[in-house]
């Protein structure tokens, strides 16, 4: 393994924020995991440095930030706990562009027709599955709009700057508001069911 040293430091530093400082709820976020196996592998690592997936509530959750954790996402789902949408990188490697290239810089976009699609995937995915799902990344901060689709496909929490915080504040409540009333009207009308997907009404923000 690269760099077998650092990650094992790294390891030593988690497990004394939760076994000597007693933060349990410290979890762990394993990014840029390109296929499940090298997840599995990951796991393994972490074990053998001393943090086991599962023991004393650990949680290892993974970045959902490459179209294979999208297009694969049942199988990160057996090895992984949570996801976290990478949307920056996860449109970068959508669009096949770099942000900070002055090139190509334009085309970045996360409004873009695949990488939406690829976010309702993902989101979709992680919950058929009974995971979480949080997104982290500069869209939901600087686009309105964009957080309110996220709300819209129900997703778990959203990690935004802390000047963004009170503006998207408004705009989830106005959705999660919304989804209430439309999911209490479809129960009028079918007797106590709810018609379709029932929406999320407690989406987490995170600054």
């Amino acid at each position: 393994m690269l760099a077998a040293e650092a990650f094992k430091l790294e390891c030593e530093a988690l497990s004394y924020v939760r076994d000597k400082m007693g933060l349990k709820n410290v979890d762990l976020m394993v990014p840029f995991c390109r296929t499940a196996e090298e997840g599995k592998a990951v796991i393994q690592l972490l074990k053998e440095n001393g943090l086991q997936q599962g023991k004393d509530g650990l949680k290892v959750w993974v970045m959902c930030e490459l179209p294979s954790n999208v297009f694969a996402i049942d199988e990160f789902a057996e090895v992984f706990d949570g996801f976290s949408i990478g949307s920056n990188d996860l449109t970068q490697l959508c669009l096949g562009v770099d942000r900070d290239s002055g090139i190509l810089a334009g085309l970045f976009d996360e409004d873009n027709t695949a990488v939406r699609e690829a976010i309702s995937l993902a989101i979709k995915g992680a919950h058929r599955n009974g995971k979480e799902v949080g997104i982290c990344g500069q869209a939901p901060s600087d686009k309105p709009h964009f957080a309110r689709f996220l709300v819209d496909l129900g997703i778990d929490s959203i990690s935004l700057t802390p000047d963004a915080v009170l503006q998207a504040l408004d705009v989830v409540s106005a959705a999660e508001s919304e989804h209430i009333v439309q999911e209490e009207i479809s129960k009028v009308i079918t007797g106590g069911k709810i018609v379709g997907e029932k929406k999320t009404t407690n989406t987490a923000l995170k600054a």
